[in-house]
């Protein structure tokens, strides 16, 4: 049999921002102390998954940390800037409590994933999956059987583009749970032919997938 591909959505390291829960949306913030110690922990994890592709957002904070990873397996890492987080508008910098006190009708609708605009003049989630897909499939391309693909990128991001290749209604995409800084997501590529070509096999973790038959067996 052909052995399925692997794709690992990473977020990225702690920022100044988060800590201040202030939303980064495109704004170009790096990491933090912690946040590169987060990324150079999780790197050390990952790394025993033999990555043989690296792919990134262009921002600051998501590139350092592949790079953390991409020197311990001597992986280049290939950037993309379809790959950055939501486009928040005059979201961008505010932080929870302005955001809930402000905007929070406007907020309370973004957050179950409706088709508003943040800030405005922000990207939809539909608009951020489609972009996430692309990059995604175009790099996939390159990934051979049994291989596997880390993509370096961002919280909001993630989800969109896990809820899209799993399959799942736009509608549903709320119910993926918020990632937490430099947790990772394992997908799967499914070879059975039927329902979604990808599954959903670690989520938000901060531990490596254990091999299982089944929960039934």
């Amino acid at each position: 049999m052909t052995a399925p591909r692997r794709l690992v959505f990473w977020r990225h390291g702690r920022t100044e921002w988060n800590a201040q829960m202030r939303f980064q949306g495109q704004t170009d913030i790096p990491l933090d102390d912690v946040g590169l110690a987060q990324a150079e922990r999780a790197a050390a994890m990952l790394a025993s998954l033999q990555p043989s592709i690296i792919i990134s957002s262009d921002l600051t904070r998501a590139h350092s940390t592949a790079s953390a990873l991409a020197r311990l397996v001597d992986v280049e890492v290939g950037t993309d800037q379809r790959l950055r987080e939501t486009f928040a508008g005059d979201w961008e910098g505010l932080t929870r409590d302005v955001l809930e006190s402000t905007y929070g009708t406007e907020l309370a609708a973004w957050s179950a994933f409706s088709d508003v605009r943040p800030g405005g003049h922000g990207e939809t989630r539909i608009e951020v999956a489609d972009r996430m897909e692309a990059a995604v499939v175009d790099a996939l391309a390159d990934l051979k059987a049994g291989q596997t693909m880390v993509v370096a990128t961002h919280g909001g991001a993630a989800r969109t583009a896990i809820g899209r290749l799993l399959g799942l209604p736009h509608e549903t995409w709320g119910a993926l749970g918020v990632l937490t800084n430099c947790s990772w997501s394992v997908l799967v590529e499914n070879l059975s032919g039927q329902g979604s070509p990808w599954r959903l096999q670690e989520y938000n973790a901060g531990t490596l997938p254990e091999p299982a038959l089944g929960d039934d067996r």
